[in-house]
């Protein structure tokens, strides 16, 4: 890693990162998918036309447009069309649907949604949707006469004009969920989103020549980053649909992976699979990401030949502010130069090594860590206070300098790599007829992974846990739907009412399990 304190310029932006990669290494295969091979020329001319096409289609710079796509080409042409007309786009997890799909779109307001086709159903109930001038499906050529995403990134279209792109320019708004109230927007530029780039290009050992197993969906920032960060070093992407434990390795052993990315439980699934004696037949040297438990690290590194890059992050400070590159087991490392990183009690007071604390953060060169959330300056405010950015995460430090994650001091939830908000969860189960109140906590499942558990309290009426999961999954996201249920004649509560979720049990022994009923039914 370079000792020098600044890593970024205000003359560079994503889109000429791409047009320098066509110029200087036209014939560099940027990505594939499949048989298909798509070299960074190509990716160039691509983009260019479908910038041309989405702007003859209205799109103009500073537009916010929502991008509710699966993980394909077209979705990674889209990513870069967008950014280089100058508009804003807006990424909605594919999992939404009910009132958290609602209200991403109602809050960022968007002046068109492009779609998969898949997703029509639960589109079509939130109003923006149903306008379908404002709607550009990924294959539209079935609905009356509509011209689709895919025959418009094919046409021919007047060329750009010159738009003028900058550093500081806002390229997204990534919803991240809520920890006391629904999802909040933060506001990504185009040097945040280089940052995220970097930092994974520090934790990984990303090198020329390298070749990425490539999952991660682009509406989060781990995916968009991972888009981004080819352009910074020529590497190939080996781009397959989505995360799939039972063919990961044959995945890369297809492509020549030399890297894989986790979240969330992706580590204990790949251990949970059958054990092979072809477990170590592939080029993969290095998995990066965050989320590691330290039980599973050597197991993993030992079982597969592949050194673990641990570290920690969010969106707001440009993914990883903290990498742990040294190898030392169960630590997220130390931070990355261009951030400040402190241990601080309720004061905001340092505390000293080995004593819990909040994580907080803070900027050493401008323009890397969130300046705001869309439209809400009051979780700005409660944010980030007199330049420091407060996670709202429990860690420590050690005598070395290096820093531990211990645990979520607000009310959120991780859950297979996604942000969890209990708040949003409650407020929508609470809408069922038969439900009183209930609670989510997270858990700890057979995998070591963070797990959700709901406890209930009827109204009344006995309510059947498969038929509640069941309600759930139109309403909820499929990761925010709880996996145990627990009943409750009462909740501990505080003087002003508050359930005291810290008496609650966080066993799994002694509650419902979705997963247990689903294979006693098989």
């Amino acid at each position: 890693m370079s000792a020098r304190t600044h890593f970024f310029s205000d003359a560079d932006c994503i889109p000429g990162l791409l047009a320098q990669c066509a110029a200087e290494r036209p014939e560099h295969v940027y990505c594939t998918v499949g048989s298909q091979a798509i070299t960074c020329a190509g990716l160039s001319k691509r983009v260019t036309r479908a910038a041309a096409a989405l702007y003859a289609h209205g799109v103009r710079p500073g537009d916010r447009v929502a991008v509710m796509l699966a993980h394909h080409l077209e979705h990674v042409i889209t990513f870069f069309a967008l950014m280089r007309i100058g508009a804003v786009q807006v990424p909605i997890n594919t999992h939404l649907r009910g009132s958290g799909l609602a209200h991403v779109l109602a809050h960022s307001e968007p002046a068109l949604l492009i779609a998969d086709d898949e997703y029509c159903d639960v589109l079509m109930d939130v109003p923006l949707a149903q306008s379908r001038r404002a709607v550009v499906w990924r294959y539209a050529s079935s609905r009356e006469g509509m011209q689709g995403l895919s025959e418009l990134l094919a046409s021919e279209a007047p060329a750009l004009p010159e738009i003028r792109l900058a550093d500081s320019d806002l390229r997204g708004i990534l919803y991240t969920s809520g920890t006391t109230g629904a999802a909040k927007g933060v506001l990504m530029t185009d040097r945040m989103y280089r940052a995220a780039a970097l930092g994974s290009i520090w934790i990984g050992d990303i090198t020329p020549g390298s070749v990425l197993h490539f999952w991660d969906p682009i509406y989060h920032v781990f995916g968009s980053e991972v888009l981004v960060l080819a352009l910074m070093v020529p590497i190939r992407l080996a781009m397959v649909p989505r995360f799939s434990a039972s063919k990961l390795w044959d995945e890369a052993r297809a492509a020549g992976a030399t890297h894989l990315h986790f979240v969330g439980g992706v580590l204990q699934l790949l251990l949970k699979q059958p054990p092979s004696d072809r477990d170590r037949e592939h080029r993969v040297r290095i998995a990066w990401g965050g989320g590691c438990p330290q039980d599973v690290w050597q197991p993993f590194e030992e079982r597969f030949g592949v050194r673990i890059r641990e570290g920690y992050g969010m969106t707001e400070t440009s993914s990883f502010s903290v990498i742990n590159r040294e190898g030392n087991v169960g630590s997220i490392g130390t931070p990355v130069p261009y951030f400040n990183v402190e241990v601080v009690d309720d004061a905001g007071v340092e505390v000293a090594p080995r004593v819990q604390g909040e994580l907080r953060v803070s900027e050493r060169e401008p323009g890397v860590m969130l300046r705001g959330y869309f439209r809400n300056p009051e979780a700005t405010a409660a944010t980030i206070r007199h330049g420091w950015l407060y996670t709202g995460d429990l860690g420590y430090r050690d005598e070395s300098g290096f820093l531990y994650f211990s645990g979520r001091k607000k009310d959120s939830l991780k859950r297979r790599g996604e942000n969890v908000s209990a708040w949003e969860v409650e407020r929508v189960i609470n809408e069922h007829p038969l439900v009183e109140e209930c609670a989510l906590v997270g858990v700890v499942n057979e995998f070591g992974d963070e797990d959700l558990k709901l406890f209930v309290k009827p109204k009344g009426a006995a309510i059947d846990p498969a038929a509640l999961v069941a309600w759930c999954a139109p309403r909820l996201a499929s990761f925010q739907v709880p996996r145990f249920i627990a009943f409750a004649d009462d909740f501990p509560k505080t003087p002003t009412q508050r359930i005291q979720k810290q008496f609650l049990s966080r066993s799994i022994d002694d509650c419902w399990d979705a997963e247990k009923a689903m294979a006693a039914r098989r």
